[in-house]
């Protein structure tokens, strides 16, 4: 799929001839909606908190005290331990969010973090904070397979692709109440100057136990496992006003009961082996594991949970000025991130991946050039260009890779792969993450300023790879968006059988098409994939 897989269209034609015009704010319903919706995105906030408050804590003397001085290998492995705990609950995931449904998915993680989070906080040995953090990787690995797909499977169509990038951009929310109330608790002289942070970073799963059951299930969940009748009237009361013949619900019923037929009469089984068994699964494995690599080894692992080293490299060790810089730039990081979340369907998938690419690229040969300078002049101006330049490689980074690979990773998925590939996205996150967790304070320490040309490397592999895979799928419904890998007749095929069951043909400007080509088109797919 070289190149040209830049595929552009205006909005969905069948989706904006059905929406009633009226603006969202003006229906209750659907504000309600979106507030259950934010209470599944600050699952973000957990995994955003872990690394700001890691990148807090390294500067406090009362926690490095506490921990015994860790240094190389053991501060590897305090960062690294909540990553080997997701990675531990990476094969049993999927079929827990399949299973038992989102909700109770997310329940359940919730309810390990909140465990962890209590050890952590009381922890009294290196040990029992190394054994929280793990128990607490574990939980979220539950809690952020299942919030992502819940989000993008209850959201209202032309909200979608927003709401679901900015999951991933809400890490920054925990990350900057991590970097502030470090700011604020490092002048506690005893304990509770670390302890006070541990303890905030339960505080969203608190929120999702306690209010969570009044959410609603994924209608595409429910038809999944037979409960067509519940997932209709959830559709209906959100994106309806409780009307179960409105003609937007009808499409979207009857799309997602077509959409899980399809798949389901393609391939009866659904195993691991699916997400590579055809060349559309192929092509969705390849961006996805390439995403997962490229948002961890794009030399943002250094600032994400070694600032404090970068800091100490340049010659900046008063705390106060480093834990401020840290709470800055996140702030810095969540504006531009949320805004790049609503650009998403404007600007499409492509272009923003391509320049974001671009100029992290660009941003850090930049800081690469300083620090070299820095290093070797030992020239201050240089060393504050390197703080110039990190927040320029992060405004670039936030453009695509904070609010994009969430959401473009669950919306190329179809239904029956979807908790299942993207349980191979977070495996191969924490993979990557792992290996950055114990690799760069070595590497720093052992090479300093010239460990950035290997990052300057990759990042130009990153814009070749992003030229050539990235396929655009901007204002596409979350089923045709799945379809697209698969080729554009598949697509249409999805669309024109939704319609056909309404009686809303027209709405595609496909009048003269009759049921027996639909059906025509529908053997041909089936045939090809049974084939393969």
């Amino acid at each position: 799929m070289a190149g040209g897989a830049a595929i552009d269209q205006p909005t969905s034609l069948a989706i904006t001839n059905l929406l009633d015009g009226r603006p969202w704010w003006k229906n209750p319903r659907l504000i309600f909606l979106n507030l259950w919706i934010f209470l599944l995105l600050i699952t973000s906030y957990t995994n955003g908190y872990d690394g700001s408050m890691m990148n807090g804590l390294q500067i406090l003397d009362q926690w490095t005290s506490a921990m015994g001085h860790p240094t190389g290998g053991k501060l590897g492995l305090l960062n690294a331990i909540q990553n080997i705990g997701g990675l531990a609950a990476t094969p049993i995931a999927p079929y827990v969010t399949d299973g038992i449904g989102r909700k109770l998915a997310i329940i359940w993680g919730a309810s390990l973090m909140i465990a962890g989070t209590a050890i952590q906080s009381a922890a009294q040995s290196v040990g029992m904070f190394i054994g929280a953090r793990f128990l607490i990787g574990f939980g979220l690995t539950f809690a952020a397979n299942a919030a992502p797909l819940l989000v993008s499977e209850l959201a209202y169509p032309p909200h979608r692709a927003p709401l679901v990038s900015t999951y991933n951009s809400l890490w920054y929310s925990g990350s900057i109440v991590a970097a502030w109330t470090t700011f604020g608790t490092f002048r506690i002289p005893n304990q509770w100057a670390w302890r006070i942070p541990s303890i905030l970073q339960g505080l969203p799963s608190v929120l999702q136990v306690c209010l969570i059951w009044f959410c609603p299930e994924s209608p595409r969940w429910l038809v999944s496992k037979g409960k067509e009748e519940k997932a209709l009237k959830i559709l209906a009361y959100y994106h309806g006003r409780g009307n179960e013949q409105d003609p937007l619900v009808q499409f979207e019923y009857n799309e997602i009961r077509e959409a899980i037929e399809l798949d389901r009469e393609i391939a009866k089984t659904i195993g691991w082996t699916t997400l590579f068994a055809t060349p559309g699964n192929r092509r969705r494995m390849r961006i996805i594991i390439a995403l997962a690599f490229f948002s961890q080894w794009s030399g943002n692992g250094l600032v994400s949970y070694y600032l404090n080293l970068v800091f100490d490299s340049i010659g900046i060790t008063d705390p106060t000025t480093q834990t401020l810089i840290n709470g800055i730039l996140q702030i810095f990081n969540l504006i531009v991130a949320l805004i790049a979340s609503f650009l998403c369907d404007r600007a499409g998938r492509r272009v923003l991946f391509l320049s974001s690419n671009v100029g992290m690229l660009v941003f850090f040969v930049a800081q690469t050039i300083c620090f070299a300078q820095n290093a070797m002049t030992g020239s201050s101006a240089a060393g504050h260009g390197v703080i110039a330049f990190i927040f320029l490689f992060y405004g670039a980074y936030d453009i695509a890779y904070t609010p994009l690979i969430v959401s473009y990773t669950v919306e190329i998925l179809p239904y029956p792969l979807r908790a299942k590939g993207f349980t191979v996205f977070n495996f191969m996150i924490s993979l990557a993450l792992i290996f950055n967790q114990y690799a760069n304070p070595i590497a720093l320490g052992a090479i300093g300023w010239k460990y950035y040309i290997v990052y300057d490397c990759v990042l130009a592999c990153e814009i070749v790879f992003m030229f050539l895979y990235c396929v655009e799928t901007k204002n596409r419904t979350l089923e045709e968006t799945a379809a697209l890998f698969d080729g554009e007749d598949k697509v249409e095929l999805l669309t024109a059988r939704a319609a056909t069951d309404i009686g809303f043909e027209q709405t595609l400007g496909r009048q003269g098409q009759s049921g027996e080509k639909h059906d025509e088109l529908y053997e041909a797919e089936k045939h090809e994939h049974e084939h393969v």
